[in-house]
């Protein structure tokens, strides 16, 4: 439980003297998770638009920011002048780092390993200016308690949350929609270099305050009393243990949720600011966390979102989410505010914190990947919450967690057998898990790719089928149909460019002449493809596969004269937003032939694209229809023909006038009311279903 000093005889406490505490701290913090979204959403398309992109990122954030609560904590030995010295010192070397736009040079050309190259590109573009950012909040409130010996340091740990939260909420909302990431990097250097001497004011302030006005004697005496009362070894692994169990519902539920959505700033920044609000709250006062309420509301909450796991409806999912991490953060930083230290302890204290947030990051975005063969990250967590809630539980109440403990375990294990049920192969990689199904109907067997929880082709066994095209690709398909109408109104050889491998299904329709590349970049989906699949080497067509994102790898290359670029990179279904930007379709157009036509995988639960790649055909000049293939199941080989949505984009009136077509084809609607998306600006919130 906190304790609380009066103030020390002679020291000069006023609201007026609080304020550079108060405005330095605020702008650090606002500061801090500015730079959160602006640049991950610089890096993100240079690493294929995935979500293990963001929470990579978390891990640099969180282990940056215990670097400099570690810093606070070890510095306050030099004493605060000399202290205070260093930490301007350090500030005025920051201003090299300026701006903080990420180098091109960054951006991968093949088969790097990702994780470390986002881990050291951040270190380099941000390392410096993030991590003095990150000892703002404990030393400046260490400098207010040698000051003012006030109880009202661990508001101002309140006040940098709300500060954080302001800036993530106002980065899609104020900052994303009218500025590009070329101003919001010079924006936020230009604050940064105004944050350098707000705190070094604040800084030699404090020395001259500590200089003019000496602490007394009985203040002394009471710090020496507070340092022999020190938190214990037990306490402080309390501390972390909550911390990490914090950060590790946030990125568990984050990655649950952006896995099937889409990998956008804002879909991050719902889950985080959920996560500031639980610390905003809890630091502020203790009527906020009522501890029988939350404990009481987890004893249902946990068992049911172990049990929804499997659920891929966004309607339940999300709230159910959002909400369960919002009360198990109460939980989690409700007990941290309950077992808070004197404030002559509290950079220890958010040290422990911060050791605890690092911990949770590293355990999802790096252990989980390297150590599960799927996503059941999630079931772990909510495990491991039951248990530490059951830990806080005594007399009769240690019953219902152990309770609330088996339920919980028991529906999480039923997930994960669900998850993992009839997968001949599961395997893992930084961009998703990949499995392989075998089934079997009416004497036809099929193996399909999974890829998150989305069939990404598959393949019809038996030689009777070598080499047949189906499911999102069946002849009824627009890819099915655009190939038919082509082999007529354009039969010579063809040069075909598809971003996203699968399963190679699209290789089923080369014919000998025909030249194919693939583009992937996951090393994973290609190992399995050439191992479980045979398009690859059925095809009559030369086949080359290129590692590396598509739209990086096409930026690079001089233009192909492709007949027909298929866009198809989508995980589950997450869309990779830089595939569908004013500046991708340019790119699209600079290697297309006349003639030729995009095709656009646009099969998708939540988000509706057709009117996204209808406004972007219309920039170019190019025509947009959709065709959606509704074959009925009715067993046999027609129930592999799934229902697909893909739009072709072309010039190429001739072929949409075919009837293979024509008959099929659809309008779609331009929605006056919708931007065009670039590299800079995409509004999910307005194509959701």
């Amino acid at each position: 439980m906190s304790t609380t000093a009066p103030a020390a005889p002679g020291s000069s406490f006023s609201t007026a003297a609080t304020l550079p505490y108060a405005g330095t701290i605020f702008l650090s913090a606002f500061l801090l998770f500015l730079v959160q979204p602006i640049i991950a959403k610089q890096i993100l398309p240079w690493f294929g638009g995935s979500s293990a992109v963001w929470t990579t990122c978390l891990v640099f954030f969180q282990s940056t920011l215990l670097a400099g609560y570690a810093y606070a904590d070890l510095t306050t030995r030099l004493g605060q002048k000399r202290q205070t010295y260093l930490h301007i010192g350090l500030m005025v070397l920051s201003l090299i780092s300026l701006p903080i736009l990420a180098a091109e040079a960054w951006k991968p050309v093949g088969d790097e390993e990702p994780i470390g190259r986002i881990l050291l590109l951040l270190t380099l573009t941000i390392g410096l200016p993030y991590f003095l950012l990150s000892t703002t909040t404990p030393l400046l409130q260490t400098w207010y308690w040698q000051r003012f010996r006030s109880g009202v340091p661990y508001r101002l740990f309140a006040l940098s949350n709300f500060a954080s939260l302001l800036a993530l909420l106002g980065f899609p909302v104020l900052f994303e929609p009218w500025l590009d990431l070329n101003a919001l990097g010079w924006g936020w250097s230009a604050i940064y270099v105004l944050f350098v001497i707000v705190c070094a004011a604040t800084g030699w302030i404090s020395i001259k305050a500590a200089r003019d006005n000496p602490l007394p004697v009985s203040a002394q005496q009471s710090t020496t009393d507070a340092a022999s009362s020190a938190p214990t070894i037990s306490t402080q692994i309390q501390w972390l243990a909550l911390s990490a169990m914090g950060s590790v519902m946030l990125l568990a539920i984050t990655n649950h949720i952006t896995q099937n959505i889409a990998s956008v700033p804002f879909m991050w920044v719902v889950p985080l600011s959920l996560y500031l609000i639980t610390f905003i709250l809890c630091f502020d006062h203790p009527r906020w966390y009522v501890r029988w309420l939350y404990i009481g509301l987890l004893v249902p909450g946990l068992p049911l979102m172990a049990w929804k796991i499997p659920s891929l409806s966004l309607s339940v999912a999300a709230p159910l989410y959002l909400a369960g991490l919002f009360v198990a953060c109460m939980f989690c930083h409700g007990e941290l505010a309950r077992q808070k230290p004197d404030p002559r302890h509290l950079t220890r204290f958010y040290l422990m914190m911060s050791v605890g947030g690092a911990l949770g990051a590293v355990l999802i975005a790096i252990v989980a990947p390297l150590t599960l063969e799927g996503y059941f990250e999630l079931n772990i967590s909510l495990v491991a919450l039951a248990l530490l809630v059951m830990l806080q539980l005594n007399g009769a109440q240690l019953l219902i967690g152990i309770v609330v403990v088996f339920m919980t375990a028991w529906y999480a294990t039923k997930g994960v057998l669900e998850y993992a049920d009839e997968m001949r192969v599961m395997e893992r990689d930084f961009y998703g898990v990949v499995r392989i199904r075998d089934r079997e109907y009416e004497g036809t067997s099929y193996r399909a790719m999974l890829h998150g929880s989305i069939i990404h082709g598959g393949q019809l066994l038996g030689e009777q089928y070598r080499n047949t095209a189906s499911d999102y690709f069946s002849a009824t398909s627009g890819y099915g149909r655009m190939f038919a109408a082509m082999n007529e109104v354009a039969p010579g050889p063809r040069r075909l460019g598809i971003i996203g491998l699968g399963a190679g299904v699209v290789a089923a329709y080369g014919r000998k002449g025909d030249d194919i590349v693939f583009y992937e970049i996951s090393p994973k989906v290609i190992e399995i493809e050439k191992r479980e699949f045979t398009f690859l080497r059925d095809t009559p067509a030369k086949t080359s596969v290129i590692i590396g994102d598509g739209r990086l790898s096409l930026e690079r290359e001089a233009p192909r004269g492709y007949h027909v670029l298929g866009i198809d990179a989508f995980s589950g279904d997450s869309i990779p937003m830089h595939l569908i930007t004013r500046e991708a379709m340019a790119l699209y157009v600079k290697h297309l032939a006349p003639g030729g036509v995009i095709m656009f995988q646009a099969t998708n639960r939540y988000i509706d694209l057709m009117p996204v790649i209808k406004r972007l055909a219309s920039e170019v000049g190019f025509e947009a229809v959709l065709v959606s293939d509704n074959p009925q199941n009715t067993g046999g080989a027609s129930y592999w023909n799934s229902s697909t949505d893909q739009v072709i984009v072309t010039r190429n009136k001739a072929l949409l006038a075919h009837p293979r077509l024509a008959e099929v084809i659809e309008q779609i609607s331009d929605r006056k009311d919708l931007p065009t998306f670039t590299d800079s600006h995409h509004n999910l919130f307005r194509i959701l279903k």
